[in-house]
């Protein structure tokens, strides 16, 4: 498989929170790089394309968008 992300990941276990729409949804981070992250949902949800992410622990908050999704996994690349 030939690798098409632009910095490495590294493998993560945190409890995060995506927010749009004034609502927000659960979700845990698996793995993370300098430009996104993949995140698991309890049950699949309809997503828009644009999304914020937080993981308060870290004090940590990005805006996103939605690269590929599978199931309850959503890959997401941070927005500049």
């Amino acid at each position: 498989m030939i690798e098409k992300r632009a910095a490495q990941r590294h493998r993560v276990f945190k409890g995060g929170t995506i927010t749009f729409e004034n609502s927000g949804i659960p979700c845990t981070v698996r793995n993370m790089s300098a430009g996104g992250v993949a995140i698991d949902l309890d049950t699949p949800v309809t997503l828009p394309q644009s999304i914020t992410l937080s993981i308060t622990r870290d004090d940590f908050v990005r805006n996103c968008r939605t690269i590929w999704r599978s199931d309850k996994r959503i890959g997401l690349a941070f927005v500049q």
